[in-house]
């Protein structure tokens, strides 16, 4: 899976949208990146900027926009509702797919020296990426605002993580931080009562409700020793929620943030609404999402849902997103599109469409024709994804089988696994094409003088062994499928036993695909060390799937009558 990464910077101006422009025309002229929304606001005199892609990309858009804030704003003459201390004020990297926390924390302390060295900007880390806790909280490092930075820079308990410990008038400091993806997220309610959407938001939010003496509503709020007030905790941990009335909807909704998802999905937030609503004799009708979301938490949600249906969750993403549209409601106010909402399906608009995009009748028709690529070990993906997929389809009709709903568990699980085995496959089919195409690019580089010669023969070796990596790799993926192909010809809805035959048979054939495509891309680099290990591997894994391939039909056969 790529790496994903989105970038919320901060700016400190929200009225003069030529400089806004300015700083998000540096965003988007780096590759790999894309931005996905500009929130200026006049009050506040801020603007919040979203872009997502690549870590390495993301980094050097940041770094670009943070540049060219310190040049066109000037703090001193600043003035806004909202905190702040900074021209970028704050810069947080957020983690949405294929990356870790502590690998965005990595990424984040790397942005902030990076700024600090090269535009001498004070720069403080917080959130996930703080490097002491008094730092981790966002009001902390920006206490005093910019009016007070002058002062606070020369307590040495304040001095900056990065940068110099200075204060520079024009730019302030910055920011950077590492944290969890924020979802914004309404609830709708059966009602147009906002004090009981309210008592809803306070059940549920981690802040919770004021304890009172006496009588629960009306009573004297109880304080503690310093003058605070004792809250009683609500039930979800990392979640702010109010509730307010929708005029243009006409109903009541509990309006949250949930600010770590990896703590309290959405899903898991839903069904608690659900649960206190009807307590209260309140009912759920739907919920929307606004802004985007990653593409993970539509996912996590389907398979909730389909678990407490007692179904199979190795179906397809399309399908477990339907089901958590579907479940969650969150096409009742207006469609929900996919496209539009999440974060992953966004960034693949306007790309050019990859072979697995293509309809089947595409993809055999631009196999057919005179360009060499997709060749033999894209059609041999292809072939082992399908054989992943029939393996994936026996499971899933097995978990839904009559009598046997005891086991759909096990089913489930078995077609989880054959869903991430052809989710591979199917990449690899791309991934053929461009190791084919790097080959090409690298012969194709200049070739007069003897630098060019060596850069050229370098460039081939390198291109060549990685189209001997990716038809190995398609083998040793397309013989884990044998494993789900195996099972389901064993123990699987009878009535698909051949099902799981043909996918064996299909399976088969994409490993004696790849491993032709293993040997001719091999001819000139027979005696690289790691193609010789290749190849010998290969020479044994291809003798194990002729063994495992017959072993499945056998009971296949068996089990058929003939």
């Amino acid at each position: 899976m790529n790496q994903l990464i989105e970038c919320v910077p901060n700016f400190s101006e929200g009225r003069d949208m030529e400089i806004i422009r300015r700083i998000t025309d540096q965003v988007e002229s780096v590759e790999g990146v894309k931005l996905l929304d500009v929130d200026p606001g006049k009050a506040t005199n801020r603007t919040v900027v979203t872009f997502v892609g690549s870590p390495e990309s993301v980094l050097e858009a940041a770094f670009q926009a943070v540049k060219m804030a310190s040049e066109i704003i000037d703090m001193s003459r600043h003035s806004g509702e909202h905190p702040r201390f900074g021209a970028t004020d704050v810069c947080p990297l957020v983690p949405v797919s294929g990356i870790t926390m502590e690998e965005t924390v990595e990424h984040a302390r790397k942005l902030a020296e990076r700024i600090g060295s090269e535009i001498g900007i004070p720069v403080y880390c917080y959130e996930n990426a703080a490097l002491s806790k008094q730092r981790r909280n966002l009001a902390s490092v920006r206490s005093g605002e910019y009016e007070g930075l002058k002062e606070k820079l020369k307590d040495a308990a304040w001095k900056p993580d990065f940068g110099p410990a200075e204060f520079v008038p024009r730019t302030g400091a910055i920011a950077v931080g590492a944290r969890d993806f924020l979802v914004a997220y309404n609830i709708n309610l059966n009602t147009t009562s906002t004090r009981r959407a309210n008592a809803i938001a306070f059940d549920v939010r981690e802040r919770g409700r004021a304890r009172r003496e006496g009588n629960p509503f009306t009573g004297k709020i109880l304080k503690d020793q310093e003058g605070n007030p004792v809250m009683i905790p609500g039930s979800l941990k990392e979640v702010k929620a109010i509730g307010w009335f929708i005029e243009e909807y006409g109903v009541a909704q509990i309006s949250m943030n949930l600010t770590n998802i990896s703590v309290t999905p959405v899903h898991v937030a839903f069904d608690e609404v659900c649960k206190r609503a009807e307590a209260r004799g309140i009912r759920v009708t739907g919920s929307e999402l606004v802004g985007l979301v990653p593409l993970h938490a539509m996912l996590e949600a389907g398979r909730y849902f389909l678990k407490k249906q007692s179904r199979s969750t190795g179906v397809s993403d399309n399908e477990l997103i339907k089901i958590a549209v579907k479940s969650m409601g969150l096409d009742e106010l207006g469609p929900f599109v996919p496209e539009d909402k999440i974060i992953e399906y966004q960034l693949q608009k306007g790309k050019e469409k990859e072979l697995i995009d293509l309809t089947m009748r595409a993809f055999m028709e631009e196999t057919a024709s005179e360009s060499p690529a997709p060749g033999g070990g894209s059609v041999s993906a292809y072939m082992g994804s399908m054989g992943a997929a029939l393996a994936t389809m026996v499971a899933n009709l097995s978990s839904q089988k009559r009598g046997w709903d005891e086991r759909w568990e096990e089913f489930s699980d078995w077609a989880e696994k054959g869903k991430s085995i052809q989710e591979r496959l199917l990449r690899l089919v791309d991934e053929d094409a461009r190791a084919f195409n790097g080959i090409m690019a690298a012969f194709g580089l200049p070739n007069k003088s003897a630098e060019e010669q060596r850069t050229r023969k370098a460039a081939i070796e390198e291109a060549t062994l990685h189209a001997i990596e990716i038809p190995y790799q398609l083998m040793n993926t397309s013989y884990e499928g044998f494993e789900v192909a195996g099972a389901m010809a064993e123990t699987g809805n009878p009535n698909s036993v051949s099902d799981a035959g043909v996918g064996a048979l299909a399976l088969h054939a994409c490993i004696e695909g790849a491993w032709l495509n293993v040997k001719i891309n091999a001819t000139e680099m027979k005696k690289h060390p790691r193609v010789k290990e290749i190849l010998e591997s290969g020479r044994k894994l291809r003798k194990r799937a002729e063994e495992t391939k017959n072993g499945i039909l056998d009971r296949v056969n068996e089990k058929i009558g003939q």
